[in-house]
């Protein structure tokens, strides 16, 4: 992901604390963003690392379950919570800051897919075209249908099959590490892989969306 012109211009420092470094940010059973609010009034870097470490983890798995890769949603969460910082967006929302960060997401993945589209010749070349406003209610609804199925799919792996494809696009392991892990050969990681691919573009055809993803991360040995 590391090459993906979408990302080229992100800053390699990343300004804010990292969830596993910081501690429990304590909730009001009220209102779970008020000490997030509170920490914007006493200072800007210091809301930011609390919207980072509230909401980095759940953007992450939200933004993988579209782009089927943990590099790939690491890089597009970020991104988000730096144009956040770099352009003081805080300074303009006045709802709730995770509604903001789900769509800032959902719309990163969204122009990620794109741009794979636009590169991927398995498609058909009308098809980067016809994207749908992804603000549309009907967008969301369908973003939303396509993960719940693309889970369902995944579920529905045999175990084996489905333990390899998880540890590989949602944890970003290695297919080495996956064979010591699940005490086989690298070969059968790769066969098992191939085939959870496979099975998924069967199962999955005419979702342009998804499809996308399975084809353009195909080799994340």
């Amino acid at each position: 992901m590391g090459n993906s012109p979408l990302f080229s211009d992100a800053p390699k420092a990343f300004p804010f604390t990292m969830p596993e470094e910081a501690g429990p940010v304590p909730l009001s059973t009220n209102d779970p963003e008020l000490l997030i609010r509170r920490g914007f009034e006493q200072n800007p870097q210091l809301g930011c690392e609390l919207l980072y470490h509230r909401y980095y983890q759940n953007l992450c798995s939200y933004a993988v379950r579209f782009v089927l890769s943990k590099e790939v949603a690491e890089d597009i969460v970020s991104d988000v919570f730096l144009t956040f910082w770099k352009n003081a967006t805080y300074q303009q929302i006045t709802v709730c800051y995770g509604a903001y960060f789900y769509r800032a997401v959902r719309n990163r993945a969204y122009n990620y897919l794109r741009q794979e589209v636009s590169r991927t010749q398995s498609f058909d070349s009308e098809v980067g075209d016809n994207f749908i406003d992804t603000d549309t209610p009907e967008a969301i609804i369908h973003f939303q249908e396509l993960a719940h199925r693309l889970d369902a799919e995944i579920q529905a792996l045999p175990p084996q099959c489905r333990k390899a494809f998880m540890l590989n696009r949602y944890e970003g392991k290695r297919y080495v590490d996956i064979a010591e892990e699940l005490h086989i050969s690298q070969k059968a990681v790769e066969h098992l892989i191939s085939r959870a691919l496979t099975r998924l573009r069967t199962h999955l055809t005419g979702e342009w969306l998804i499809l996308v993803s399975l084809i353009s991360l195909n080799s994340l040995s």
